[in-house]
Order: structure tokens, then C-alpha cells, then sequence
């Protein structure tokens, strides 16, 4: 391998290409493996099977899950950090990192496997990124299997009919907010981009390419679809954090008041639910009903989002907060 690492991954995976752009703009050495059939055997071991995994240099070592990657290679490398200085400002960019991971992916899945003119774009991308040696009636079959497999799993991440006016009103007003701030050198902590801006990117570069939330974001949101080209690939990008003084911009605080909103009482539902050991959960999102079954996973997100606020000390803690209160937050984090 040469000191390189080789990223195993998929264009149409949110995860994959938020790890994707993290390297590059960390300017960390790697290559870009496309995973298909071909290849699929070396990364087989790894459960669960999901993308991105990342083999490490002269190594036969590999992790997936984009968010410890994340994590693991601020360990290794000093330098191009996406973590904030400030204990304050990174415990918020993890938090909007966990909330486009948990959250906005349902907006992803939502609109990929709804409506009929996305689930055959995003069928089709799938199976020939993944299958690239099958054409024509083997295309087809290996598309129609991919789109019912994943139509099929709808309901358990809560993309259902009954749930689908909070999921598009939930990405519109995150839209909405970037629009108003996000450019080559505007992120949501300074001049550089954090780890909540890379989760940000990871799913919405899915939903700028899907053509339904695609047609949306150029109606709304182009400078925000701008920015996610440039942030594909932010290498040449230098810049610095905002100092612990320095106000969050308005965006960052209006992403803060929607986790406030949407994804803590969401998380806080699910969590009560698996206490009792009920099976599903429901509540009212934005003056909107939402229901879903319980998922053992995002129990823990909202305990790790605690563990992490319970951490913040003194000045950091104080600041935070006060923020969290001022969005309606805290009494979710405490």
C-alpha cells in the first residue's frame, strides 16, 4: 500500500462520500476503491457489512463506520483537524454530525425510495456502480432487486407515507438555513469546515444528485448545492475557527434550535420507548405527528450526546449551556 490507505466505498452512500471528502481535505493518502462485485470479498469479514471501510497503511487492518473513522484519524494525523478547537464548538459539530447521520438520512432514503422517477435513477446508479460488468436485462434484474430490497426497508427507518410531511419539512428548513450562510470559505464554525459540516455534506451531496431533492435544492437552495461541489473536494481550502468569543453565525444556531426541535425529542422518544421495551414510539415533530419502530442504535447516540455534555467543564460548559437553553435544548442533554 505504499503508506496509503485505501477507502472502500460507494458514490451513492452518504457515509462513504462524507469520509471521502473528510480525506481530502485532511489531505490524508489514500485511494478511492469503488466497492462492486469484484472486490466485495475483501471487505466481506467486516460486520456489519456496510460502507465506507478504510484499510489502513501497510496494513491488513479495517474499520468501517464513517463517524469512529472520523475520530480515529484525528489520533494519527496532526494538522487539517476537523475538530473545533473551542470543547464548546466541537461538542456542537457533533451533534449536528449525529443528527445528518440519524436524521437527515431519512430525508435521503425518504425521497431516494418514494417517488418513481428517483427510485429508478438511484436503482440503476446503485447497480451499476456495484455490478458495472452487468448490462442490459442483467442490469435491469439487478436494479429491480436493489430498489425492492430497499422499498422494503422503509418502514423500519420511519420512511413511511404518515411520516413523510415532517421528513421534507425537516430538509427545506435545513436549506433554508445554509442558504443564508454556507459558501467556499463559510462554515459553521469559521472559515473551515468541521465535522458537522463533512455530515451535513455526506448526505445532502446524495440529495443534491437524486432528482426529486435535487429539483429542490436548485429551486431553493443553488448556493448550497454550490457549496457542497466545492466541499467535495476542499483540499486547497485553509482557514480558522471562530474563537470561543466570537457569536455562532445565525445557521449554526437555527441547525442547533432543529436539533432542538426535531432530532433530541425524536432520540429522547426512542430511548423512553426501548426503556419500557415497546416495540414503536411516537410524537409530535414541528406540530406533526411521526411514528417509528424502536431502534436499539439511537439509544445509544442520545446517551453518547450526554456522555459528551456531561464532559464540557467550567467556561466551555457554561457557554454550551447557555446556547442549548436558548434553543430549547439542554433538557434533553441533561
Amino acid at each position: 500500500m505504499s503508506g496509503r490507505y485505501r477507502l472502500f466505498g460507494s458514490l451513492g452512500s452518504p457515509y462513504s462520500r462524507k469520509m471521502r471528502s473528510i480525506m481530502r481535505y485532511r489531505r490524508l493518502p489514500h485511494d478511492w476503491v469503488l466497492r462492486t462485485e469484484r472486490n466485495r470479498d475483501e471487505i466481506a469479514h467486516l460486520k456489519p457489512a456496510l460502507v465506507p471501510v478504510l484499510q489502513y497503511p501497510d496494513s491488513d487492518q479495517m474499520k468501517n463506520d464513517s463517524t469512529p473513522l472520523a475520530y480515529d484519524l484525528e489520533g494519527r494525523h496532526a494538522g487539517r483537524s476537523i475538530m473545533p478547537d473551542d470543547p464548546c464548538h466541537a461538542f456542537f459539530s457533533h451533534l449536528i454530525e449525529d443528527m445528518a447521520d440519524e436524521w437527515l438520512t431519512k430525508a435521503m432514503f425518504h425521497y431516494r425510495w418514494t417517488y418513481a422517477a428517483d427510485i429508478e435513477y438511484a436503482s440503476h446508479w446503485i447497480a451499476d456502480d456495484s455490478f458495472p460488468d452487468h448490462f442490459g436485462e442483467d442490469r435491469e434484474s439487478m436494479a429491480n432487486m436493489f430498489g425492492e430490497r430497499q422499498v422494503g426497508r422503509m418502514p423500519m427507518v420511519g420512511c413511511t407515507p404518515e411520516n413523510a410531511p415532517v421528513i421534507e419539512a425537516s430538509y427545506l428548513r435545513l436549506l433554508a438555513l445554509l442558504e443564508s450562510h454556507v459558501g467556499l470559505h463559510s462554515y459553521l464554525f469559521g472559515s473551515r469546515p468541521a465535522l458537522a459540516d463533512f455530515g451535513l455534506f455526506g448526505q445532502l451531496i446524495v440529495l443534491a444528485t437524486d432528482p426529486t431533492p435535487m429539483d429542490l435544492m436548485r429551486k431553493h437552495a443553488q448556493r448550497t448545492e454550490d457549496w457542497l461541489r466545492q466541499l467535495d473536494d476542499a483540499s486547497g481550502i485553509e482557514g480558522d475557527w471562530l474563537s470561543p468569543e466570537d457569536q455562532l453565525p445565525d445557521a449554526t444556531h437555527g441547525i442547533l434550535s432543529m436539533a432542538a426541535d426535531i432530532y433530541l425529542p425524536f432520540l429522547s422518544a426512542n430511548a423512553d420507548a426501548a426503556k419500557t421495551g415497546a416495540e414503536s414510539f411516537s410524537l409530535k415533530i414541528m406540530g406533526m405527528p411521526y411514528a417509528q419502530d424502536t431502534f436499539g442504535y439511537q439509544v445509544k447516540c442520545l446517551t453518547d450526546l450526554r456522555q459528551r455534555f456531561a464532559a464540557l467543564t467550567d467556561e466551555p460548559r457554561k457557554r454550551a449551556t447557555d446556547i442549548l437553553e436558548s434553543c430549547g435544548a439542554i433538557s434533553y442533554l441533561v
